[in-house]
């Protein structure tokens, strides 16, 4: 059994372990072991082979490097039998599916963490400078040889201060311009570093107790993210045990309720301007069941103008655009049309509009396309009569514009069947609650609204019984009933 001598380092065990390499010494005939007992057989040292060359994969020795910080008894015969293997071809030894590899990964895994743990843990007290002392002073106990691997981080972080880190390893030392690794300290450096007075650490300890939530407290995962050994190198790690008890009982949360009865409360001003409209009762138009429409649609749309208008103007359906506002004609065409009579010479006040269905009816190719209006039928006409009867009544308009098929089939109910085909002219009728009709085909949705204005414009030149249409003269012959 042979038994290399060396100083523990890695790069004395490098020097052995390619002495052996050269030798063929295979791993089970090596014993690693840092001490050798006194009466140990030791087998005679095995002779240089300066012809031997060794040859191992380029990113091994950087494998090696970095498992040798990890802090355990067989660390050393680990990295022979990979580096035995790898030299011989076998490349599975350094991948995490084969037993050693994936000892190894663990190891270089664990390392990393513990470097980010001295990176998020490790906490400077100040110096004191008049006795020739670096500006901050920090101890900490890290599990692996992390020290050199982590000290590089403080260096841009800490700018021109110096500082010095000490470990039970060994002291990383940074006088402002270049970072050195010194042996270990001195005995009581430990102590004299934990016994200074940090006058930041009462503030440290009241920013922790105030955000510490009790009802996220999840001690194993607290544990893992931030474990106990760093407890004692933390401004606040006398608190974290105290608290945890008073959150599972509960404590915490009772002694935050009376300081936070104590607090003087908000004053609200209470304005009117900003009180919220107390909405109106539903109307029987709006919990109207008559027909299949009111499934799908968002609203009933009512008609909308003044009882005293002297035209009314008559769509079937409402479109896509009212169902979402409630308010009829609120589309790009209907708004057109508003544009188009007001040119016309019809004020807002003479104007009443409706539709002769009050729900909008549409279906949908997919999730994201358009919503499309759904014809109306003979039996959505029936059932809504009602209500458009209602609206002829109270209005009594002298002209009615019926827009659409849809339209002037809800008018038959009201005029001679003889002229209830006739639409491209006006048609006085005495027997109706309004003076006369006029239909014309409702605009395609391809026409742009340019166009839309000028054919609203043209239909309304026939009613004054000239080609102008900025006026509209009393019709003759149609009187209020």
């Amino acid at each position: 059994m042979h038994r290399p001598r060396f100083d523990g380092s890695f790069e004395g065990w490098r020097s052995e372990a390619r002495r052996l390499l050269q030798a063929g010494i295979a791993p089970h005939q090596v014993d690693w072991t840092p001490d050798a007992g006194l009466f140990d057989s030791l087998a005679p040292a095995p002779a240089d082979a300066p012809g031997a060359t060794v040859r191992i994969p380029r990113e091994l020795p950087e494998l090696l490097v970095q498992a040798a910080r990890f802090r355990q008894q067989d660390r050393w015969a680990l990295l022979y039998r990979v580096l035995w293997r790898a030299a011989r071809g076998d490349r599975s030894a350094m991948l995490p599916g084969d037993r050693d590899g994936a000892e190894l990964h663990r190891r270089l895994k664990a390392v990393r963490r513990e470097a980010h743990h001295l990176h998020a843990f490790l906490r400077f007290r100040p110096g004191q400078a008049q006795r020739g002392e670096p500006d901050y002073l920090a101890w900490i106990e890290p599990a692996h040889e992390v020290l050199d691997l982590a000290a590089e981080h403080f260096v841009p972080r800490m700018g021109r201060h110096s500082w010095l880190i000490a470990t039970p390893d060994g002291v990383a030392c940074f006088n402002g311009e270049r970072l050195a690794y010194l042996p270990p300290g001195p005995p009581g450096l430990q102590a004299a570093i934990e016994e200074r007075d940090d006058p930041d650490q009462s503030l440290w300890q009241a920013y922790y107790r105030s955000t510490f939530n009790p009802a996220r407290l999840n001690p194993k995962v607290m544990r893992g993210h931030m474990p106990a050994r760093f407890w004692r190198h933390l401004p606040e790690g006398p608190l974290i045990p105290a608290l945890v008890s008073a959150a599972r009982t509960g404590q915490q949360r009772l002694a935050q309720a009376p300081a936070v009865g104590a607090q003087d409360g908000k004053t609200v001003l209470i304005s009117p301007l900003k009180a919220q409209p107390v909405r109106e009762a539903t109307s029987a138009l709006e919990r109207c069941q008559a027909c299949p429409r009111w499934h799908a649609a968002t609203c009933a749309v009512a008609g909308q103008g003044p009882e005293t208008a002297d035209v009314m103007v008559l769509g079937s359906q409402p479109s896509d655009q009212d169902d979402l506002s409630g308010q009829p004609f609120s589309d790009p065409a209907g708004i057109c049309l508003r544009e188009a009579l007001a040119n016309a010479g019809l004020a807002r006040e003479r104007l009443y509009f409706t539709h002769a269905v009050k729900h909008f009816a549409w279906h949908s190719q997919g999730l994201r396309s358009e919503r499309e209006a759904l014809p109306v039928t003979e039996a959505e006409l029936t059932a809504c009569a009602p209500w458009l009867e209602a609206e002829l009544q109270q209005v009594r308009p002298r002209l009615v514009i019926a827009l659409g098929d849809g339209a002037r089939a809800a008018l038959r109910g009201f005029i001679p069947p003889h002229l209830a085909e006739h639409g491209g002219e006006v048609l006085e009728t005495n027997q109706a609650p309004f003076g006369a009709w006029f239909a014309i085909p409702w605009p395609a949705g391809n026409d742009t609204l340019e166009a839309l204005a000028r054919r609203a414009a043209q239909w309304l030149a026939p009613l004054s019984g000239s080609d102008d249409p900025d006026r509209l003269p009393r019709l003759p012959g149609t009187a209020r009933h």
